[in-house]
């Protein structure tokens, strides 16, 4: 059988491939990140060590200043921890797919009769681990300095599952950045370029009605800020249905808009 005759029967059967088989092959492709995960638990340092880090940073050195209650404020904080600590953890896809690139992995990949995006979707589906991890270490200090729920437990739940959520679908657009730069160190620096004017400008650490009238503006459309809300209105009691209703459509604009941009440049990468 000839090259060109391969290469038509594998294109016939990625177009072949189902939904069924798009969600097996991602599935699996999932998995084989979380076995590198596995292997290198020392990668997960800093999703385990940041959340400690600007919690006692934020609370204790700038709470007293700030709320002038470093208890308050530690409520007040914590949810946009929560949040802020699952959109850095999303820098860990871009890097990782950018060092598979390099590695020629998807060059494997390509040679395969698997759907064109289930690598892309393998690739954010495995960092449900970072998050994961992410999450249980920031409640886990929050709760030996003091962080008292007010809401029950599915309430939390449903706040972590939407943060991490949230999380997975603004990843498409690390996903996009990865296949247009390539360059791992490149990918981190610039997503955390792009990652901390969205955490800093919005209701994180400070009420959205304390900034100037322009960084209102920006601040009130910034979907962090939607999902802040969100997650401390299930945390810690308060408005749930519009904070919620606007992350979750704010999570489907990055879905679509910068998924069908990542499979485009993915198919174009060589």
């Amino acid at each position: 059988m000839t090259t060109t005759t391969l290469t038509a029967s594998r294109a016939d059967l990625r177009n072949r491939v189902g939904l069924g088989q798009i969600i097996t092959h991602s599935g699996t492709l999932s998995w084989r990140g979380i076995v590198k995960i596995s292997r290198h638990p020392a990668g997960l340092a800093d999703v385990i060590i940041g959340p400690a880090i600007f919690l006692v940073l934020f609370g204790y050195v700038f709470g007293g200043a700030i709320s002038g209650d470093t208890s308050a404020y530690l409520q007040f904080v914590f949810p946009g921890i929560l949040g802020m600590m699952t959109l850095f953890a999303t820098m860990g896809v871009g890097v990782s797919l950018s060092t598979d690139l390099q590695d020629g992995i998807f060059d494997r990949f390509r040679s395969l009769p698997i759907a064109r995006i289930s690598p892309l979707i393998g690739a954010i589906g495995s960092d449900i681990v970072r998050q994961l991890v992410s999450l249980t270490a920031l409640i886990g200090f929050g709760l030996l300095l003091g962080v008292r729920f007010e809401t029950g437990l599915w309430s939390i739940l449903a706040a972590c599952a939407l943060a991490i959520a949230f999380a997975l679908s603004i990843s498409w657009a690390l996903v996009l950045l990865a296949l247009a730069i390539k360059e791992p160190q490149a990918v981190q620096g610039l997503g955390a370029v792009l990652i901390i004017p969205l955490a800093f400008a919005s209701n994180i650490f400070v009420p959205v009605d304390t900034m100037p009238g322009w960084m209102q503006t920006f601040a009130s459309w910034n979907p962090v800020g939607h999902l802040v809300d969100a997650v401390r209105g299930l945390m810690m009691g308060g408005p749930v249905a519009e904070p919620v209703t606007l992350t979750l459509i704010w999570m489907a604009a990055f879905v679509v808009i910068f998924a069908p941009l990542s499979l485009i440049a993915y198919n174009r990468t060589r």
